[in-house]
């Protein structure tokens, strides 16, 4: 635990360091959200989205994407730096076992996540009007099991990845696609059954689905929160057994 600690409090440190983090994993999100709320169309009940407006739809899409920056780009680049540059065999020379390596990041990023989380409701309910979680636990629990399925995902890269560039390469492929499933070009309720069946056992889709449930003031259904425990468990297993010190 007290390895743990102290790797999380480093990686704090190293991530809030770099420019690039601030700009695209907490700032952007923000902006795309500004933006979208800036437009009026978009602040207009739509009956084709069961009356909701678009701006209410998409918030919780946005602060889903949060994560996605942070598991597909961040994340798993920074590990595979570390192993193609010897950190991570010097380590292994430490009483340092790889999950609290793997641990620091995961925990790490889920503090920045709920960072950005608060940032988005915030903002959302100051510029566009967009209501606050009905269900504040509820939410939250969603969002925290969706960002540990993301990351997950974004461990497993790591793991496998020979270098930064490969794993920001492969980051980049998941990325898109994830964020389609998500809702970000089609919203999810305006998707055709296949691509909706797809999108219900995605990492992502659960994810919104759960947020969208807990935002109305409910509580997020069983099937999605299923689906994450079970990328979180798959994709965290697989990242832990296939961890490579180089």
């Amino acid at each position: 635990m007290t390895a743990l600690r102290l790797l999380t409090l480093t990686e704090i440190r190293l991530f809030l360091r770099e420019w690039m983090n601030w700009a695209f994993v907490i700032g952007l999100p923000p902006l795309l959200l500004v933006i979208l709320g800036a437009v009026p169309d978009l602040r207009e009940p739509d009956p084709g989205l069961g009356g909701l407006r678009a701006i209410d739809v998409y918030t919780p899409i946005l602060i889903a994407m949060a994560v996605c920056f942070m598991a597909f780009t961040s994340l798993p680049t920074v590990i595979a730096d570390y192993r193609a540059k010897g950190v991570l065999r010097r380590m292994r020379t430490t009483p340092v076992r790889p999950q609290a390596v793997l641990g620091a990041h995961l925990v790490m990023s889920l503090l920045m996540a709920v960072l950005t989380l608060t940032l988005l409701l915030v903002l959302s309910s100051v510029v566009s009007g967009v209501a606050l979680p009905g269900n504040p636990v509820g939410y939250l629990a969603a969002y925290l099991l969706m960002a540990a399925s993301l990351f997950a995902l974004g461990l497993l890269v790591a793991a496998l990845a020979p270098s930064g560039q490969a794993a920001s390469g492969i980051g980049t492929v998941l990325f898109f696609p994830v964020l389609f499933f998500g809702g970000l070009w089609v919203p999810r309720e305006a998707m055709n059954d296949t691509l909706r069946t797809i999108s219900d056992f995605s990492p992502l889709g659960a994810g919104v689905q759960s947020l969208q449930d807990a935002g109305a003031g409910g509580w997020p259904q069983l099937v999605p929160l299923l689906v994450l425990v079970g990328w979180t468990l798959v994709a965290g297993g697989l990242a832990a057994r296939y961890f490579r010190w180089e």
